[in-house]
């Protein structure tokens, strides 16, 4: 008893110590006459703190591990569990791999209740880090009409999360983001049944599910109701401050929409939350209202925060944040050139201690060097890929302008059956997708290199893949680019390649015959480069 209570002090303590939040309250009902460049001039002064934020929130995580390297294993179990919420929106990964170790040590003590709650917790984040099918198919496995009802409601709001996860990854195919905004919307409905009525989680879940129907006047009183009822710093309040930013938005009214999206900002900064959208949509609005530096200013904050966060499926969106990164980089050489200097000042006093220092801060400039390498090869890479894009799109509009010229002519003297058996043969289609292949295994090969050895090494020794003199990429190979790209739909890959979708299934279920590990061999192909 007397060590689980000095470790219940030593944790209070430690968290007293380096938390790193001021107080202040506001006003958050919006009316005409609020004026929202004040509460951006407080977000732009959150912003510079975000550093310490944190900081603050590193501080926490790392007093949490320390404590957790001497306690017992129920200790053990909880501290685990904290580090795991703190975790959350934080560092993803990281966050999987403590998620992951909690489930173990609650197996071990036979903690049913905390092994169920960190796997749903586990499932609903992967999405974020790429895991979008494996979390689909783990959540799928649990047998929701098994459960009791209060891990029943559980795993309807991890569910949740993850349907709407994955929807995320799809803004540019408004018919598939829907099919699992649908389910994430079936489930959320079925959770608001099991809440309790009028509790925050429930009016909450009420209030996204109406607006995810698209009932914006029912959401917008809901949401409004329970922001006025919970803590305004809170993650659910910046939930709830964005949804009505964006209902907002849809309905036309931009100055209450950046209002609130300002408002879900503020409380996502002083939490050192990472994984955040409200701060990339206030971004957009601030330049559709005209105000490009300081929309420049939120997205690159936004983006940032997206590249820390180890979030895969935010970091799609980063393929412009190249200039953040480098000026990230930029600062990170600064502040290592102000630790050295302080170093050399104190070297006779701290000459031990300025040795570990200088081999720390070379390992760190040659990470941010390795880093700068691997971006301008990425960025050079980018700028093949397009070349050759649009190289093949000319090629094509070029092709598609004489065989209009031809058809004009054989129509003009009647010959229009030879237009006929010419069109009929295919040569037309065959000659395009020749040209398309080869376009598309230059570029795709100048990205992935060694695509065709790591393939081989997921194959069978009897069933590597042999290309033939002068071939880049055969058909297997090129199925396999495309799902590498993330395109997993065979339908797509055969409209692509000019196949049938039955000759696409074919080929994909030979391919994980003759693979190593048949089960993993998509997810296998994924992490090739």
């Amino acid at each position: 008893m007397r060590v689980h209570l000095a470790i219940y002090i030593y944790v209070l303590v430690a968290l007293a110590t380096v938390s790193c939040k001021p107080e202040y309250s506001y006003d958050f009902d919006y009316n005409s006459d609020s004026d929202y460049e004040g509460l951006l001039v407080r977000l732009d002064r959150e912003l510079v703190k975000r550093d310490a934020y944190v900081a603050a929130r590193n501080a926490r995580i790392d007093s949490l591990r320390r404590v957790r390297e001497v306690a017992s294993s129920v200790d053990s179990l909880m501290l685990t569990v904290e580090i795991a919420d703190l975790y959350r929106g934080f560092l993803t990964d990281s966050a999987l791999v403590e998620c992951r170790r909690a489930e173990r040590l609650a197996g071990a003590l036979n903690d049913d209740d905390t092994e169920f709650k960190m796997r749903l917790e586990r499932i609903q984040q992967m999405p974020l880090a790429g895991f979008g099918h494996g979390a689909m198919a783990e959540f799928e496995s649990l047998g929701l009409d098994s459960l009791s009802e209060v891990n029943h409601a559980k795993a309807l709001w991890a569910g949740r999360q993850m349907y709407s996860y994955i929807a995320a990854q799809f803004p540019n195919f408004p018919d598939e983001q829907n099919r699992w905004n649908n389910k994430a919307t079936e489930l959320q409905e079925s959770l608001v049944g099991m809440l309790e009525k009028d509790s925050p989680d429930m009016l909450l879940n009420a209030g996204e599910c109406e607006f995810m129907k698209g009932n914006d006047a029912r959401a917008y009183a809901i949401l409004t109701e329970l922001l006025e009822r919970i803590d305004i710093n809170s993650n659910m309040a910046a939930r709830v401050a964005s949804l009505i930013g964006q209902i907002a938005s849809r309905q036309g009214r931009v100055d209450e929409s950046i209002y609130y999206l300002a408002l879900s900002a503020i409380a996502d900064v002083r939490s050192a939350t990472r994984e955040v959208t409200s701060l990339q949509q206030l971004g957009i609005a601030m330049y559709d209202k005209g105000e490009i530096e300081r929309a420049d200013y939120y997205l690159q904050e936004a983006l940032a925060s997206a590249v820390e966060c180890h979030a895969s499926m935010r970091m799609l969106q980063t393929s412009e944040a190249i200039p953040v990164i480098s000026a990230a980089g930029r600062d990170a050489d600064n502040r290592n050139r102000a630790r050295l200097y302080c170093a050399l000042g104190l070297m006779g006093l701290l000459a031990i201690g300025l040795i570990l220092l200088i081999v720390k801060l070379r390992n760190e400039m040659r990470h941010q060097q390795e880093l700068r390498s691997n971006l301008e090869i990425t960025n050079h890479a980018k700028e093949v890929y397009m070349s050759e894009f649009v190289s093949l799109c000319t090629v094509y509009m070029n092709k598609l302008n004489r065989f209009c010229e031809i058809a004009a002519r054989k129509i003009a003297t009647g010959a229009t059956d030879e237009l006929y058996r010419m069109t009929k043969s295919g040569r037309f289609a065959e000659e395009q997708s020749r040209d398309f292949y080869a376009t598309f295994d230059n570029a795709f090969l100048h990205i992935y290199p060694d695509f065709v050895e790591r393939v081989n090494e997921l194959l069978r020794d009897d069933s590597k893949i042999e290309l033939d003199a002068g071939e880049r990429l055969n058909t297997d190979l090129r199925i396999l680019a495309f799902i590498r790209l993330g395109v997993e739909d065979s339908p797509k890959i055969a409209q692509a390649l000019n196949y049938s979708v039955n000759t696409i299934y074919s080929y994909r279920n030979r391919l994980r015959n003759r693979a190593v590990n048949r089960d993993t061999f998509d997810e296998d192909v994924m992490k090739i480069g």
